[in-house]
């Protein structure tokens, strides 16, 4: 699998996704896709090409994917630097609500009128595996293969942030793709992101259920509050100390687990490559401009219709 082929996966992908959208939209007035419906098409449009490109790639799975095994250890400390990263996360959304709603309490309301255990199974487990092959396994491993290991892990980071197809997500969907992507090169595994992603999105499923059932006034306030620019100023400020500090420990995490996992040497030999100044392979093709544009045009309609 080399970045052509990653670049036309994922032009298939948008494709994809515009296609299934135009579809609901031309059969609106016959038929509306429930949110179990829409969870589960949406990612398997994710996991269904990915699937196929490495079918295509006619190599090994595993080698494509990198599933490799992770020792006990390295398991609970990836829990702990998932937790670290949150701070982050909720910096950037809170960045990005200055300027755009907020895409996931827009739709929260639909999603806890779900069974708890299928919401979560399909939020916390079905949704990060589909991910985490398509963005983790084929497209930044593919990325890999020039040789750009910083590009591999900014591209790789910024499609995911584009998939998610809105202003607010988009941001700390980068962020949290450059974590997961440093934190395979850390581990060696895909499995680390995996279960990275699992952890994350986990605790965001159970806080949305733990509030609706325990204090339903509270989730209402939060839902039904209309916050000013200078009250969200004022909780970025607090939240970057926080992420700052946070951040900060999540790196000591990395060096912690490339140890603990045996890469090291690896780790040097990344660094040595990045400071010698050798001309780094491609990772830009024409169907990755035009899957960057659809995506664009996709999220600008989106904001403005």
């Amino acid at each position: 699998m080399n970045y052509r082929k990653v670049n036309w996966c994922f032009l298939g992908i948008i494709m994809l996704h515009l296609g299934v959208v135009g579809l609901l939209v031309a059969l609106r007035n016959v038929y509306s896709m429930g949110m179990v419906a829409n969870l589960l098409v949406s990612e398997l449009i994710l996991a269904v090409p990915a699937f196929l490109a490495v079918l295509v790639s006619r190599e090994k799975p595993n080698r494509v994917l990198g599933f490799h095994r992770l020792k006990l250890s390295s398991v609970f400390m990836i829990i702990l630097y998932t937790f670290l990263m949150g701070p982050l996360t909720t910096l950037l959304n809170a960045i990005s609500m200055l300027f755009v709603d907020n895409a996931v309490v827009s739709i929260s309301g639909e999603v806890l009128n779900l069974p708890f255990l299928l919401t979560f199974f399909m939020m916390a487990i079905f949704g990060p595996v589909c991910e985490e092959l398509c963005f983790r396994g084929v497209v930044y491993r593919g990325y890999l293969k020039s040789g750009n290991v910083a590009g591999a892990v900014l591209l790789s980071s910024l499609l995911f942030g584009l998939m998610h197809m809105n202003f607010n997500q988009a941001p700390y969907a980068f962020a949290i793709g450059v974590s997961m992507a440093v934190l395979v090169e850390a581990t060696g595994s895909l499995w680390s992101s995996v279960i990275m992603h699992v952890v994350f999105n986990a605790q965001s499923v159970i806080a949305m259920y733990f509030y609706q059932r325990f204090y339903p006034k509270v989730w209402l306030e939060q839902t039904q509050a209309v916050t000013t620019n200078d009250d969200m100023i004022a909780a970025i400020s607090v939240y970057l100390v926080i992420a700052v500090i946070t951040t900060s420990l999540a790196v000591c995490v990395l060096v912690w687990l490339c140890k603990n996992q045996g890469r090291e040497e690896y780790i040097r030999w990344l660094w040595r490559e990045r400071k010698s100044g050798r001309k780094k392979g491609r990772l830009v093709s024409a169907p990755l401009i035009i899957a960057v544009i659809l995506c664009l045009a996709y999220m600008l309609l989106n904001l403005f219709l």
